[in-house]
C-alpha cells in the first residue's frame, strides 16, 4: 500500500515515502531523512567516515520534533559539543555513525507506519512494554537497542505475537 504524504510533512519524509513506494527498495531508505542520496553501503561508509553534516542532524531533528537538547542526548553528543558542531558544520564520524542510527530506527518506524509521521512519532516517543517499558527512541542509543527496536518492527511487521 502506497504511503500518503500531507503538506505538513517535511520534505525528508516525502522522500522518505517515495523510497518506501519503490521497488526494489534502496537498502539504505532512511538516508533520506538525513538529506542523503548515497544508497550504496561503501558510499555511505565513507560518507559517516568524512562526517555528516550538522545540517543532516538538524533535519532528523526536525522529523522526530523533539528539542535539541533532547536528540544530543539520544546521540550521545554534549550541548556544548552540539553547539561546536553547529558552528563547524560537520560531525565527527563517531556522532555520525549514532545519527545514521537514529535515522535508521526512524525510518523504520516510518515504513512500519506506512509513512505516517504522526504516528512513527508517537510510537518511537512512547514506552513500548514489548521493550520493556522503554521509549524505542531511548532504547536505539546503543546499537544493541537499535537491533532490539528493529526486531520488535520486524515482528509487528510480519504479525508476530510478542
Amino acid at each position: 500500500m502506497p504511503a500518503t504524504a500531507t503538506a505538513t510533512d517535511p520534505a525528508p519524509v516525502r522522500r522518505l515515502r517515495e523510497k518506501l513506494d519503490e521497488s526494489p527498495r534502496a537498502e539504505h531508505f532512511y538516508v533520506t531523512l538525513l538529506g542523503l542520496s548515497t544508497w550504496d553501503s561503501a558510499g555511505l561508509h565513507e560518507r559517516v567516515q568524512k562526517g555528516l553534516s550538522y545540517a543532516a542532524l538538524e533535519r532528523l531533528r526536525r522529523v522526530l520534533d523533539i528539542p535539541v537538547s533532547r536528540f544530543a542526548e539520544l546521540i550521545w553528543i554534549a550541548p556544548r559539543t552540539i553547539a561546536r558542531r553547529k558552528e563547524s558544520g560537520r560531525l565527527k564520524p563517531d556522532e555520525s555513525d549514532r545519527l545514521l542510527r537514529m535515522a535508521r530506527v526512524t525510518g523504520l518506524a516510518l515504513q512500519l507506519f506506512e509513512g505516517d509521521l504522526a504516528e512513527a512519532r508517537r510510537w518511537l516517543l512512547s514506552p513500548q512494554p514489548a521493550l520493556g517499558g522503554i521509549e524505542p527512541i531511548q532504547l536505539a542509543r546503543t546499537e544493541v537497542g537499535a537491533r532490539e527496536v528493529e526486531h520488535l518492527v520486524g515482528r509487528l511487521e510480519h504479525g508476530i505475537p510478542l
